[in-house]
């Protein structure tokens, strides 16, 4: 199979997937960081039950493969009578790993913030959810663009996960496994696809350094 025969006979069906990855992409990692974000708010207050239950599911998900939650999320849920369709399954598992490995981002990202600042915003009266929203959050989260950055590019990789499952919309791995069953395509499939993946990822990685860029706080 030559490159031209791929293209002109697959190239509408790389194009589809190029998209229904970068949908999984954007919606697991919008959707992570949100629940990211209220894991850390958690994680820092006071209740220290909360604390600790946050804890344990940042340490859990962090570390649990992918492909395992997938299929606890697909075939273990529906034994608690929770059935989600295949697609919502993988960006349930998606938004669960993005915002596991955000809450541990911006954890890093509050420890750059001055204990003074946070003990001046007491002393004007401010209350706990004031001090975090309006003075820990905003500075941890320029604080973590690069590792924001890296992880958005992780989901992206990690969307592939929808090639383990029959979704309707394949993604670009999805995709390569269908072409390779039909016609034995072999590397030359699969450089193509690493080539979209590698360009999505330098599209990322040249819009998040310009963030940061324009974000960061100089220390």
């Amino acid at each position: 199979m030559s490159i031209g025969y791929l293209v002109s006979h697959y190239g509408t069906q790389f194009l589809s997937s190029l998209l229904t990855t970068w949908r999984l992409t954007a919606i697991g990692f919008v959707f992570g960081i949100l629940l990211a974000l209220l894991l850390t708010i958690v994680r820092v207050s006071p209740i220290k039950p909360a604390r600790m239950a946050v804890e344990f599911y940042v340490q859990v998900f962090r570390n649990i493969p992918g492909l395992s939650l997938l299929i606890f999320i697909v075939y273990g849920l529906p034994a608690l009578h929770i059935l989600l369709d295949y697609e919502p399954s993988v960006i349930t598992a998606l938004i669960i790993i993005c915002s596991a490995f955000g809450c541990e981002n911006l954890m890093t990202g509050i420890n750059t913030v001055g204990v003074g600042q946070v003990e001046a915003a007491r002393s004007l009266g401010l209350g706990f959810t004031s001090i975090v929203t309006r003075i820990v959050i905003p500075q941890a989260l320029r604080s973590v663009v690069q590792p924001m950055t890296s992880l958005l590019i992780a989901v992206m990789l990690s969307s592939s996960l929808a090639s383990q499952i029959p979704v309707t919309n394949l993604d670009l791995t999805g995709l390569v496994a269908k072409i390779n069953n039909a016609e034995a395509g072999g590397i030359l499939t699969f450089a193509l696809a690493a080539v979209l993946y590698l360009g999505t990822a330098l599209i990322i990685a040249s819009i998040g350094a310009a963030i940061d860029r324009k974000v960061r706080i100089a220390r």
